[in-house]
């Protein structure tokens, strides 16, 4: 596999052609799948796809005049070192935010690509292409403000970020409070029965372990079969089915853990310190995404814990 530094003038400008039609598509990936929710998003990076159509029509103007219509296909995984491009399905889901980091740093890339092939080149014409190339790159990221501004005035932005954080939290927080909730409070009652009843670590361990497995695999299916996202904008339910399943399961083991300690009364205190420690995290992810006061979460969430707690400690006791 070569480096930058092998590749010979035709081929860097093979490469740099590849690079732009590649990050053309990136950008209309973006702007397709961004319209329904973000149009005025959509509509920046249409404009973006646009300037790297005619950065590749000059690439390969220039190309065809130098070396001939066949064009070699290189690619940025064929150079040793190279930085790979994270195709647009793997950045869509970390939100809008995400997506503009995203656009900003390709720029960044390709000015940075293109200033090193520059220097790489002896032919007057190819250098003086590959150089302006990348100032504009370079200067994109300015581009891309003015035309957020443009696209994006008058709270646009804003209530796209507001958008964005709704769906998060229908499609993320949302599964994964109710799996929290479910694994770290509905475990107790089994594992400190458990402990209770046979003051044995061991066995309190079993069963906390088989409770939490058992909930998360429950409560994944439940939050997955319960509607297809469609009307309720709750997103897929895959990832809502994953991220609900593995919270609940993350929940039960918390308090679980501790059994693994030979000492019973050791295990004990700290099962607990750990269950006070899970309430605590519910109550925040409640004030901090649900806007509940957090008084009144911390004290509904502990109230609530108490009494499972209780109830298990009660039933294994006696």
């Amino acid at each position: 596999m070569p480096s930058l530094k092998d590749l010979s003038e035709r081929e860097l400008l093979a490469l740099a052609i590849s690079n732009e039609e590649e990050d053309g598509r990136i950008f209309s990936d973006f702007a397709e799948s961004l319209r329904a929710q973000y149009p005025a998003s959509a509509a920046v990076f249409e404009e973006m796809a646009l300037e790297e159509s005619g950065h590749r029509r000059q690439l390969i103007d220039l190309y065809v005049e130098r070396f001939g219509t066949h064009i070699p296909l290189i690619r940025r995984q064929d150079i040793r070192g190279w930085i790979r491009r994270r195709p647009a399905w793997q950045v869509l889901p970390l939100g809008i935010e995400a997506v503009r980091r995203h656009a900003r740093q390709m720029e960044e890339d390709a000015g940075r690509f293109y200033t090193a092939a520059a220097a790489r080149s002896t032919d007057a014409g190819i250098r003086k292409l590959l150089g302006d190339l990348a100032t504009a790159e370079t200067s994109h990221t300015h581009s891309i403000d003015a035309m957020e501004r443009q696209h994006l005035a008058g709270g646009v932005r804003e209530a796209e970020n507001d958008s964005a954080r709704r769906r998060f939290v229908l499609q993320i927080v949302q599964p994964g409070l109710i799996g929290l909730m479910d694994g770290s409070v509905s475990t107790l009652a089994p594992v400190f029965a458990a402990a209770f009843a046979t003051q044995n670590s061991h066995d309190a361990f079993l069963v906390g372990l088989a409770a939490s497995v058992g909930a998360g695999i429950s409560m994944g299916f439940a939050e997955a079969l319960a509607d297809d996202g469609r009307l309720s904008g709750r997103g897929t339910p895959l990832l809502r089915g994953l991220v609900s399943g593995l919270m609940t399961m993350a929940g039960g083991i918390g308090h679980t853990l501790p059994y693994l300690l030979p000492d019973f009364w050791t295990a004990t205190v700290l099962a607990v310190i750990v269950t006070v420690l899970e309430l605590l995290a519910i109550a925040w992810i409640q004030w901090k995404f649900m806007d509940t006061p957090p008084l009144a979460a911390t004290a509904k969430v502990m109230l609530g814990g108490a009494l499972v707690l209780a109830a298990g400690i009660l039933i294994g006791g006696g």
